[in-house]
């Protein structure tokens, strides 16, 4: 009978790998994209790192157990393919806000500005902080991932992942309030 097709999210994953690889791509590609983007602040390099990811991706699908949801598995090879890439070479470019990379502008144009720059603001002292710190509030805050999830991305203890979120949100919170950002 062979196995289930797995879920995620209530959409089916074929078992055959390049149905699968298409309805992945189509749900989270831009979420991939976003994150390489975020780990290695070049548009170019994180698009040369989504094509990778989903290869992985396609040659792994039947080996894949289902421990995970998908999104969080293939954020997990993401993250695993930026920090392979940043022990070779650090990029020089700074990441702005990666949640508007392909995002259409919805609301007036004043109220969008403003919202982009305080969300570039917050994103440049998220960026200051030790590497650790950024990844968990980028995983929390911007992929809306829960701890256990975050934990099963980076493959570090649930209970790890909860002290880091602590710590860089005091971090975080302390560096605004220095330079009199308003919520």
């Amino acid at each position: 009978m062979g196995r289930p097709s797995h879920k995620d999210n209530n959409l089916n994953f074929s078992k055959d790998p390049s149905a699968a690889i298409e309805d992945m791509m189509n749900q989270y590609g831009t979420l991939v994209l976003r994150t390489a983007y975020f780990y290695l602040g070049d548009r170019h390099l994180a698009e040369d790192i989504s094509q990778e990811v989903f290869i992985l991706a396609y040659r792994n699908w039947t080996k894949f157990r289902g421990d995970s949801i998908v999104k969080t598995w293939l954020i997990k090879i993401t993250i695993n393919r930026c920090r392979d890439h940043l022990r070779l070479k650090r990029s020089a470019e700074i990441p702005s806000d990666t949640l508007f990379i392909n995002e259409p502008i919805t609301r007036n144009l004043e109220e969008e500005v403003i919202k982009r720059m305080n969300r570039t603001e917050i994103l440049k002292h998220v960026l200051t902080l030790p590497l650790h710190y950024q990844e968990v509030l980028y995983l929390f805050y911007y992929l809306d991932f829960n701890t256990l999830e975050i934990a099963k991305a980076t493959g570090d203890p649930e209970g790890t992942i909860r002290g880091r979120l602590h710590r860089a949100r005091k971090l975080l919170g302390g560096l605004l309030e220095k330079e009199g950002f308003n919520k």
